[in-house]
């Protein structure tokens, strides 16, 4: 079993956090702002979609591992585990980059919430989606 696509992905993530981050970083407001109560900005906007990924990546690698003789099972090539493992990992790492980055605590509109559910949601789907890719590699 080979992990260098894995590896692969992964360093792309991380970079991809990394390079966003640094302007995110140097470019501090000399105050917190948070946003509104029913606004909705970059952080909730990240926060959001990371979270949502991360759920979609569960969802996937679920369906690949419970039905392995559909489309996206495990007994068709390793598809669904893959999209699982991409989800998961987007989801993580933009979690990652809102928690690291927003001001403030929970309840400020800036996405730590949102962050705090993204981040194991995209984890769950990694460590899945890593369990469906090993099964499909068994069974291929």
């Amino acid at each position: 079993m080979s992990l260098r696509p894995l590896a692969t992905v992964l360093a792309a993530v991380l970079l991809a956090g990394v390079g966003l981050a640094g302007p995110a970083v140097a470019d501090t407001p000399v105050q917190p702002v948070a946003a509104g109560a029913y606004g909705f900005g970059p952080g909730r906007l990240g926060a959001s979609v990371g979270a949502l990924l991360g759920l979609a990546g569960v969802g996937l690698a679920w369906r690949a591992l419970a039905r392995p003789a559909g489309r996206l099972g495990t007994g068709t090539g390793p598809l669904g585990a893959r999209l699982a493992l991409g989800a998961g990992l987007i989801g993580t790492a933009l979690g990652g980059l809102v928690a690291a980055t927003a001001d403030g605590g929970l309840g400020t509109g800036n996405g730590r919430g949102g962050a705090y559910v993204a981040l194991p949601a995209g984890l769950a789907a990694v460590a899945l989606g890593a369990l469906a890719l090993a099964r499909s590699r068994r069974t291929g």
